[in-house]
């Protein structure tokens, strides 16, 4: 009897388990959707180091992921997918290093005033006439610091054409442009150019222009390490003045130095 009962037991306990597995079996899968990633940012980023005046090319820009939202000044590859050729040709106005997000407001377009833009305030642009013999050989380049020389024949007591006197008038002058290039070629070569453009304060213009004017302008090569120094109007602490002497109705000069101030 109690083997009866045992195997009643054993029955009803796998019928059971049948009808539970049968019934779980029954119930609908449950699908997990999948999740999808928004797709990643990208700023425009120099692709490599860049100085200030240099020509932007396609292959210095690259387009680089950017984490979390992007500020308004950056260039967006969903807003301006275009934005490597179109900014083809133009000038970089500071230093960007590789990586850096390329900032519109640090750049200007050639032929609408990019010169200007690569000014500091307070300073001035003007041209001078070169050759390649008075600039270092063709290697003096834009950004170069230099040392303006002028040249000119100093007239003799009668008036007469004298001796060839040298002398520096400006120090320490950032060379802005050679003729229409105002940054270094790729490969470091020379710029050959019939003109350099000079970074001036106002009151040295008139000390070039006065130059130019009377003799040739040389400029002298300064070594990196030199640059720091302020620029100054002549090199020479001394101004000069000339004394008339009247001897027998014949007038000389002879040029003295003067205070500079004026005594």
């Amino acid at each position: 009897m109690i083997r009866i009962v045992i195997l009643l037991l054993a029955l009803a306990s796998g019928g059971a388990a049948s009808w539970l597995a049968l019934g779980m079996g029954d119930e609908p899968s449950v699908e997990v959707a999948e999740v999808e990633e928004a797709p990643a940012q990208e700023v425009l980023v120099a692709a490599a180091e860049l100085k200030r005046g240099a020509a932007i090319e396609e292959n210095h820009l690259r387009w680089q992921p950017w984490e979390g939202e992007i500020p308004p000044v950056f260039i967006s590859r969903s807003s301006r997918a275009d934005a490597t050729t179109e900014l083809k040709g133009s000038l970089a106005l500071s230093d960007f290093v590789a990586g850096e997000p390329i900032r519109e407001d640090k750049l200007a377009q050639r032929g609408t005033g990019y010169l200007s833009s690569l000014l500091p305030s307070g300073k001035r642009a003007i041209a001078v006439r070169v050759t390649a013999e008075s600039t270092a050989g063709g290697f003096i380049l834009p950004n170069d610091h230099v040392d303006v020389v002028h040249t000119a024949v100093r007239p003799d007591a009668a008036g007469d054409a004298g001796k060839v006197v040298s002398r520096a008038i400006l120090s320490n002058i950032r060379v802005l442009a050679v003729d229409q290039t105002v940054s270094q070629a790729a490969d470091g070569t020379s710029v050959i150019g019939k003109t350099a453009t000079l970074e001036v304060n106002p009151e040295q213009i008139a000390a070039v222009a006065a130059a130019e004017a009377s003799g040739t302008v040389s400029l002298a090569l300064r070594a990196i390490s030199d640059n720091h120094e302020a620029s100054v109007v002549e090199a020479e602490g001394t101004r000069r003045g000339v004394v008339r002497f009247f001897n027998g109705g014949r007038m000389s000069m002879v040029e003295v130095p003067s205070r500079a101030d004026g005594s």
